[in-house]
C-alpha cells in the first residue's frame, strides 16, 4: 500500500521558533492515525504542514505523492483541514459556504439542504459552525482528512455523525490524520496513535 504521508526530519518555523523540530511520520493510504500531545506540542503545526499551509524549513515531506519542499500548492486541493477556527465566510449562507469549498476543490456545485439555504453563518452557534465546517470538508471529498480536535463544540449526536463520516471516508479509501486530547471514543477510530511532543513524533500506542 502506498504512503499518503511521508515526513522525514521535518523542521517548520513560526517566525524563528521551530514548531516542528525534526518530526517523522509515515501514514499509509486509507489509514486512520491519531495524534496525541499537549498544547503547543506541535500537533496543529504537523497538520498544517501536511495541508501545504506551513512551509517545511528543513527535512523531506511528501503528501499524496507531492513534494512539499519543492511546491506545496498542488496538494491543497486534495486535502481537507478541519481546524479550530474553521474556514467559513460570515457573509455567505451555510449552503453557499458548502458550495464554495466544493468548487474550490474542483468538485463542482453541490446540492445543499434547501432548509439551510438562507441560514447566515454569523448567527450559528459554535457547534453549528463546526458542523458547517465539517459539511464543507465532506463536500470537497478530499483524499486526505486532517482533523484538529474534531469533536470540539459538537453535541453527542454531532460526535456520532463525525465518527461515522470518518469511518466511511476511510472505507472509501481516504486517509485520516486527526489530533485530539480526548480519550475513549476517539481511540476506537484510529488504527494507531502517534505522540507529538516538543515538535517531534513518537509512536507509542497500537490500537487493537
Amino acid at each position: 500500500m502506498a504512503d499518503a504521508i511521508r515526513l522525514r526530519a521535518v523542521v517548520a518555523l513560526s517566525g524563528r521558533f521551530p514548531v516542528l523540530a525534526g518530526a517523522d511520520l509515515t501514514v499509509a493510504a486509507g489509514e486512520v492515525v491519531l495524534l496525541r500531545g499537549g498544547n503547543g506540542a506541535g500537533k496543529t503545526s504537523l497538520l498544517r504542514v501536511c495541508a501545504g499551509l506551513l512551509p517545511v524549513a528543513r527535512g523531506r515531506a511528501e503528501v499524496l505523492g507531492y513534494d512539499l519542499v519543492a511546491d506545496r500548492r498542488p496538494v491543497r486541493r486534495l486535502v481537507g483541514l478541519l481546524g479550530h477556527s474553521g474556514s467559513l465566510y460570515d457573509d455567505l449562507t451555510v449552503a453557499q459556504n458548502v458550495r464554495f469549498w466544493a468548487r474550490a476543490a474542483g468538485r463542482g456545485s453541490v446540492d445543499a439542504d434547501a432548509a439551510l439555504a438562507g441560514l447566515a453563518v454569523s448567527r450559528l452557534s459554535a457547534g453549528q459552525r463546526r458542523r458547517t465546517s465539517l459539511a464543507c470538508l465532506v463536500a470537497r471529498a478530499p483524499r486526505l482528512w486532517l482533523l484538529d480536535e474534531p469533536h470540539a463544540g459538537l453535541d453527542a449526536g454531532g460526535r456520532t455523525e463525525l465518527d461515522t463520516l470518518v469511518v466511511e471516508a476511510a472505507q472509501a479509501g481516504a486517509t485520516v490524520l486527526l489530533a485530539s486530547h480526548e480519550t475513549g471514543r476517539v481511540d476506537e477510530l484510529a488504527a494507531r496513535t502517534v505522540v507529538v511532543a516538543g515538535g517531534r513524533t513518537e509512536e507509542r500506542v497500537l490500537v487493537a
